[in-house]
């Protein structure tokens, strides 16, 4: 009797951590570290969120997660697996400022590039696990660097109706599925997101997730 609950009293303390990575060599390698480690309990391996979902990993669990995955990505795939409940960690190639940024700004709770070892790895999820931020000190440059340009730069006047639609294409929804809700043609949705770019200057949907982000537009 002592045993098993000293057994169950052990597997309570391992730090849950679920892997999102569609590289099958890559998630391969990550779950193989996580096994090795005695703290760890790997749990859901998927190579997209949307299969990840249906395995129904515990709330409040650490998930490793690759920005560039079919279906959801970026900034709307840590949205998403931040809403299911989890502390996120990205890791991915691409870190660069708008990766980072965007992922950060989007609940992330630490980003770190694919070219770190296994113990950083493992430093940065057991970091995550105790509800700390984990993020390498060049990247953490990216970021102070671009909270004093926006409190530097001017405020980003959107009206009501360019909020629903920047609320809306940043929740992933296409041009005509957009107008559809709002009731305007396709047409008209298109002049808005022209008045979003103008007035944002991001160019692409990814930047468009930031600035919802940001303008607290998503919750």
């Amino acid at each position: 009797m002592t045993d098993a609950g000293g057994a169950s009293e052990g597997a309570a303390d391992l730090i849950r951590v679920g892997v999102i990575e569609d590289h099958p060599l890559y998630r391969d390698a990550v779950a193989r570290v996580l096994t090795e480690a005695p703290d760890i309990e790997l749990g859901a391996v998927a190579d997209s969120v949307a299969r990840f979902a249906v395995q129904e990993q515990p709330a409040g669990s650490v998930v490793v997660l690759d920005l560039k995955l079919r279906g959801v990505q970026d900034a709307a795939a840590v949205l998403e697996v931040g809403h299911m409940g989890h502390k996120v960690l990205v890791v991915s190639a691409h870190a660069e400022q708008p990766e980072v940024l965007g992922a950060m700004q989007a609940g992330a709770k630490g980003f770190l590039s694919k070219d770190v070892d296994g113990d950083e790895l493992l430093r940065a999820i057991r970091t995550i696990a105790q509800d700390n931020a984990y993020v390498s000190p060049t990247l953490a440059g990216m970021i102070i660097q671009d909270s004093e340009d926006r409190h530097a730069g001017p405020k980003i006047v959107l009206s009501e109706r360019e909020k629903q639609v920047l609320r809306l294409v940043a929740a992933g929804e296409r041009d005509v599925d957009v107008a559809e809700i709002l009731n305007i043609s396709v047409r008209t949705v298109r002049s808005y997101l022209d008045r979003i770019r103008d007035k944002t200057g991001e160019r692409r949907r990814a930047g468009f997730v930031r600035v919802a982000i940001r303008e607290g537009l998503l919750r």
